[in-house]
């Protein structure tokens, strides 16, 4: 009975703690800008169950698809069993699905420990990956002290719940052998199995391995619950309403804004009748405030793999722009705005903005807007929204911008086009043929 209410009040402890930390995480996601993104439902389930439940971008890299399969798959299915972790340890039973679910727990049993064993060669890989080989996409200036020490504790922290999962295997096990009181007769082991020989013989050593390893799994998997929204990890939750609230947009389409239209229809057609526009607001973005949840739930599910800025051709040529960047600098803004709130109110200001502050004029005008991030992304973020949004706030709201750009804006407004020459002189170069 000890141990039941001592679980009890872990569970509750860590449900109530990870409950608290959403509800943060979503309360700063609606600090964002409001678009429809509640249209086709069944086109955007279909992305979500494409991208995210299958996996599809993953398979561009097969060698990482082939092993963050084997983490996902694993990790999905291994921890249905901790439902039956729970009901024991709520109830005080041991392995109380094996009655009714019969031969069937059995191949249940076997195939959780395939995966675990999956997971761990996955994982592991992973880990001599970042850290034995070091690969370029894992690095940048971005990828300070602590996102390369989240990657890591993550990875450690699986292989740990994986090998208590399997010694508590083993354990059982054998003192399913031993005919030990309490231990039925269940399950099949077939990676385990391999572990037994090393394990005393003792029954109550034994009891208290099993014992340790049962309680290090379950409270280990509570705890990990919690580190989830301080990680990129959390992109384990969220990569799901992520996809399912796609762009489903032409890629390179940019949105125009109501109250501009207006006036460039006005100033071609002097018979235009305006279309009603709600009260303006800024143009473009200069903090979280400025830009769509949907931007701020990409920041948030941004796992920093690097897949954005291997491929984007401005980082590739040696400019200061990494699409990785943008979304962990948008997070981390947003997080500093949802603790000035939990600090001093939601009407507080710090005197700092994302556009400055945290990313620079030479980021976002070194994007070429050719959308090779938002392709390469693995759960469908965008990078280039942001960036957009940053370069409008500059033109619109501040008329700065580089020389280059000013120049195209005046051939514009001067001649029709962003080159230098009249539309009169546009033939010239072809008198001479």
């Amino acid at each position: 009975m000890v141990s039941q209410i001592l679980f009890l009040i872990i569970a509750i402890a860590a449900i109530a703690f990870f409950s608290r930390n959403v509800r943060k995480v979503i309360r700063n996601i609606k600090l964002g800008q409001n678009p429809n993104r509640s249209d086709r439902p069944m086109k955007r389930l279909g992305i979500m169950l494409k991208v995210a439940f299958g996996q599809s971008k993953m398979a561009n890299r097969p060698v990482a698809f082939i092993l963050h399969l084997f983490v996902y798959i694993g990790f999905v299915i291994i921890n249905l069993e901790v439902l039956e972790i729970i009901m024991d340890g709520l109830l005080g039973t041991h392995r109380m699905f094996a009655e009714p679910l019969g031969r069937f727990y059995n191949v249940l049993i076997a195939s959780f420990e395939i995966l675990a064993a999956l997971v761990l060669i996955g994982v592991i890989v992973f880990y001599a990956r970042r850290n034995l080989l070091k690969l370029k996409r894992f690095s940048g200036t971005e990828m300070g002290n602590w996102p390369r020490s989240d990657a890591n504790i993550i990875l450690i922290v699986e292989v740990f719940l994986m090998s208590a999962f399997l010694t508590m295997n083993a354990a059982d096990y054998k003192l399913q052998q031993l005919g030990a009181s309490h231990y039925i007769s269940a399950g099949s082991f077939p990676i385990s199995n391999y572990l037994v020989p090393q394990l005393p013989d003792s029954e109550s050593a034994l009891m208290m391995i099993e014992r340790f390893s049962w309680w290090f799994h379950i409270v280990g998997i509570f705890a990990f619950l919690n580190y989830l929204p301080y990680s990129k990890h959390f992109h384990i939750a969220l990569a799901f309403p992520n996809t399912y609230y796609s762009n489903l947009e032409p890629k390179g389409e940019f949105s125009n804004m109501l109250s501009v239209s207006n006036e460039v229809k006005a100033m071609l057609d002097p018979s235009y009748t305006p279309e009603p526009v709600a009260e303006l607001g800024r143009f473009g973005a200069r903090d979280i405030n400025d830009l769509t949840w949907k931007n701020l739930l990409d920041a948030y599910t941004c796992t920093e793999c690097g897949r954005c800025t291997s491929v984007c051709p401005a980082n590739i040529t040696g400019k200061l722009l990494s699409p990785r960047k943008i979304m962990m600098d948008t997070r981390d803004r947003l997080e500093e705005v949802g603790k000035n709130i939990d600090q001093h109110g939601k009407d507080y200001q710090d005197g700092k903005s994302l556009l400055d502050h945290y990313i620079s004029r030479e980021e976002i005008w070194a994007c070429t807007t050719c959308n090779a991030c938002t392709e390469a992304c693995p759960v469908n973020i965008d990078p280039l929204s942001i960036i957009i949004e940053l370069r409008r706030y500059a033109v619109m709201e501040e008329s700065q911008a580089p020389s280059s750009i000013n120049s195209m804006f005046g051939n514009v407004e001067n001649n029709g086009a962003p080159w230098k020459y009249a539309a009169a002189d546009r033939m010239k170069w072809a008198e001479n043929d």
